[in-house]
């Protein structure tokens, strides 16, 4: 097995993507990355574009013979999650994610790897620099902040594309075909908050940490622990037996990931700690019963908060509070009725933040269907509502509606079976792809995403397969081939 990623083929994708590693790219700070691929462009002598939302636009010339052949756009996003364990010491602005290879695997240490959506764009550079392969006229389109708001998408300017086919490279499950996702939005939900002095004089903090996290779409069915979800629980538990004060609850950092973390700082006085924490570890108890199979690294510690003035919540406020994230809903809400294993509707309690004077809750809603999503964010609005609380309906984006009857897709699966000789599995996902929006932008656009193996994007445990990587790569060179003829 290689040692390092230069000697993993094709070795020119891996050279790109060994680069990417050392460049930072974290949502809303992809600035480095656009002037490095503009850079390198211009050492190609390709055509190079920047639009004012600072998407990239990089054109080749077909090579000989198929100088006239339709331009296909090959697009990916140059941002990342930037996720990273408690207990790891890493600046995604300044440095490099460490990579190893283990089992054939290409993994970080303690962060996430950025394989979602580099190795994407690592193939785009490669073949850009490629002079060997055949293909007709390309342009390759590389957005910014996908992952937090799909933004570089929604703002792409008419004309700024001329191809009428798109081959999108953010899909995670090589051999697969994914010609269609759901639509998503988000709710803020904002409750003002009222203090009062601490009448119990012991700090703790209660922390949960370990859990796996991952995709609020893709992972959203597969049975993982909310660590936000988990701390009101076991908070909840533990009130009944033992009064405590409030004072803050934080946890989750995205909105489409699953939270891994989430901690509460609270007053109690000191003679009660002991039984607290007593009751703390049976709801623990409680909860891993459930959620051990899963969540094999969960735990939960209860710390010595340091003397402060941190004020706590009124108690008719934090039973407001703690009762609202009790019943916030998180999870599947409906799955598809006509395609099996295929989520239709859910929602992920994101991300809770807490100042002295308010909190934030964020919850980020996705459906293939536009009223299901509408019916789901409704509910969180009602319940907000009934907690006093402000809901703000932010923004969503639209779903990318499968096309059976696409002429890219026959050719596609035509050109798969020459290759392999399989059929690829043909899918809709739940999660937002850029080619929802894209499409809506571009009317009558064929578009199909593919891509390798990524397991669990969006979280520590993310690696993508090598093997899967030369699969991809051989697939890819050999559409262009073939789009061209």
């Amino acid at each position: 097995m290689s040692s390092t990623l230069s000697e993993l083929k094709p070795s020119h994708l891996w050279k790109h993507f060994e680069r990417l590693l050392s460049i930072p790219h974290c949502s809303g700070c992809e600035k480095p990355l656009a002037e490095d691929i503009g850079a390198f462009a211009k050492k190609l002598r390709l055509e190079f574009k920047k639009d004012k939302t600072g998407n990239v636009l990089v054109r080749k010339p077909g090579t000989a013979g198929r100088e006239n052949a339709e331009v296909v756009t090959l697009q990916g996003h140059m941002d990342m999650v930037c996720e990273k364990n408690s207990d790891v010491r890493h600046d995604f602005s300044k440095d490099p994610i460490e990579a190893v290879i283990h089992d054939g695997w290409v993994r970080a240490k303690g962060t996430t790897l950025g394989s979602d959506n580099g190795i994407g764009v690592a193939a785009a550079l490669a073949i850009m620099e490629d002079t060997s392969l055949v293909h007709g006229p390309l342009e390759f389109l590389f957005t910014v902040d996908e992952e937090t708001g799909l933004t570089g998408a929604r703002r792409i300017e008419p004309g700024f594309l001329k191809g009428k086919k798109l081959i999108n490279l953010d899909s995670e499950d090589e051999g697969t075909f994914t010609i269609g996702c759901s639509g998503g939005a988000d709710s803020e939900i904002v409750f003002p908050l009222k203090r009062k002095a601490a009448r119990l004089k012991a700090g703790l903090r209660v922390k949960i940490a370990g859990l796996r996290g991952g995709h609020s779409g893709l992972d959203i069915s597969q049975g993982r622990a909310n660590a936000i979800k988990l701390l009101v629980r076991m908070l909840t538990h533990a009130e009944t037996r033992i009064p405590f004060e409030l004072i803050s609850v934080n946890g989750g950092n995205k909105h489409n990931a699953i939270p891994r973390e989430a901690w509460a700082d609270l007053a109690i006085d000191p003679k009660a700690i002991e039984a607290f924490k007593s009751h703390l570890k049976e709801a623990f108890t409680d909860a891993k019963a459930e959620f051990g199979s899963v969540e094999k690294e969960m735990s939960s510690s209860v710390e010595p908060l340091k003397p402060g003035k941190k004020q706590p919540m009124t108690a008719a406020g934090q039973g407001t509070f703690l009762r609202f994230l009790s019943v916030c809903p998180h999870g599947v809400v409906r799955m598809h009725p006509e395609i099996p294993n295929l989520v239709e509707t859910s929602t992920n309690l994101a991300i809770v933040r807490m100042t002295t004077a308010r909190a934030t809750v964020i919850c980020s809603s996705r459906s293939s269907i536009g009223p299901a999503l509408e019916a789901v964010r409704e509910s969180i609005k009602a319940l907000a509502d009934l907690a006093g609380a402000r809901a703000k309906q932010l923004e969503g984006y639209p779903g990318w509606v499968p096309d059976l009857k696409s002429g890219l897709l026959r050719k596609l699966k035509e050109i798969h079976v020459k290759v392999f000789g399989s059929e690829p599995h043909v899918v809709a996902v739940h999660a937002g792809l850029e080619c929802g929006i894209i499409g809506e932008k571009f009317p009558g656009m064929e578009m199909i995403s593919f891509g390798p193996t990524i397991k669990h994007p969006h979280s520590p445990e993310e690696g993508v397969e090598v093997a899967s990587v030369e699969k991809f790569w051989t697939f890819l060179t050999a559409v262009l081939t073939g789009l061209a003829e």
